[in-house]
């Protein structure tokens, strides 16, 4: 059946690749994702889906079938921009461009290319005749994740009550089947001093020579964090560093640092914060530890503050949601697919980490070309994607549903 699949798949390849050549052409910072949202939502409509729904934030939602059972395909339509643009010497960022078997510009990978394939590939479900009629399935593509992951997750669970028995990312993964990533937090600790005049400075008392003594710890804190099999070892990295005087000829007196926390499996936002408070540099100092929040527009003027931890998630290979992947896979491809799991950070971590909604992942692109110049997909690896999703679905159909 899948192997069919596959072939329907490719009879679409140059709609698709040409459909993702049109989407990539429209630039969509987070929170500016307006256009290429309402472009997708009458491409939906075209391609004969059941319902489209734009939500309050501005995530764009296609329904196809009306079964009891619920699953759902999300992939992020927000980029980060282009960068350095004299680093394009391939091609340029917009508009996109097709040669040599690929699709070239800003989001191809990251991850444009796993929206068009979801899209196409459900759409195709429908045209053939084999949506399963127990299941209603849902294409997201959603908004702000570039900026915040999983906020827009966090709005369609809370805000569209859609709670789907399993989620498929479709981020980039290689065509590989992908079943967790490491969580992240950020964070700043700050210490305070007293200004004086530069040219005195035994009078006053420098914040960012408190925060030296810190900075080490940090450093020392890395080094010690242990190694967690299957998703390696949390890390800690300070990623900026600021100070405050009256002017540049005056002692400091006040210093941040913002750090990127990668948690691995155990490790919370609790146990990162009393990490960092038994730091010798940060009780010396007395500094301040905070998590932060975002609180940032989306393109429809929402604000929808959260807290910047996002949690860690991981599901075992003997699940259902995994082994309809690989069944998936086999049955597509004719070959074994490689399990792994993500080095970067997904939606995954509030469908996944804050509700415990399974999660796979399964994504056309490489990672490597993520927020990389000259970005760039293989249209082969968008057809096996769409084949795939098509394939997944009816799997999983064969499954049995989950106990409420």
């Amino acid at each position: 059946m899948s192997s069919k699949l596959y072939e329907e798949a490719k009879k679409r390849e140059d709609a698709l690749a040409n459909f993702l050549k049109d989407i990539v052409s429209i630039p969509s910072l987070s929170s500016q994702e307006g256009d290429v949202v309402k472009f997708m939502a009458e491409a939906m409509k075209k391609l004969g889906y059941d319902e489209v729904v734009i939500d309050g934030m501005g995530n764009l939602l296609g329904r196809i079938g009306d079964g009891p059972r619920v699953i759902a395909f999300d992939g992020h339509c927000d980029t980060v921009d282009i960068g350095d643009i004299s680093l394009w010497d391939k091609v340029k960022p917009y508009p996109a461009v097709i040669q040599d078997g690929k699709v070239f510009g800003r989001g191809t990978a990251d991850q444009k290319g796993g929206v068009a394939s979801s899209i196409y590939g459900i759409a195709m479900l429908k045209e053939l005749g084999m949506v399963p009629k127990d299941l209603t399935i849902w294409v997201v593509a959603s908004v702000q994740e570039e900026d915040c992951d999983g906020l827009c997750w966090q709005y369609i669970i809370k805000e569209s009550k859609l709670r789907p028995e399993v989620v498929v990312s479709t981020e980039p993964t290689s065509l590989q089947i992908y079943r967790g990533h490491r969580g992240r937090m950020e964070i700043e600790i700050e210490t305070k001093g007293v200004s004086c005049h530069g040219s005195a400075p035994e009078r006053g008392d420098n914040a960012v020579y408190k925060m030296a003594d810190i900075i080490k710890d940090i450093e020392k804190l890395n080094e010690s964090l242990p190694e967690k099999k299957p998703l390696g070892k949390g890390t800690v990295t300070i990623s900026h560093i600021r100070s405050t005087s009256p002017s540049l000829c005056a002692v400091a007196d006040s210093c941040t640092i913002h750090l990127d926390r990668r948690l691995t499996l155990g490790e919370t936002e609790e146990t990162s914060v009393a990490e960092l408070k038994a730091l010798p540099g940060v009780q010396k100092a007395k500094a301040e530890i905070r998590v932060l929040e975002y609180a940032v527009p989306s393109w429809t003027g929402l604000v929808y503050p959260t807290k910047k931890y996002f949690p860690t998630w991981f599901i075992e290979e003997s699940t259902p949601q995994v082994t309809s992947a690989v069944a998936g896979y086999k049955d597509s491809f004719g070959e074994d697919p490689v399990v792994a799991h993500w080095v970067f950070s997904t939606n995954g971590v509030s469908i996944a980490g804050m509700f415990g909604i399974p999660v796979i992942g399964f994504g056309p692109g490489h990672e490597r070309f993520a927020h990389f110049p000259n970005e760039e997909i293989d249209i082969e690896h968008l057809t096996r994607a769409a084949a795939f999703y098509a394939s997944f679905a009816v799997e999983y159909a064969k499954t049995a549903a989950p106990a409420k």
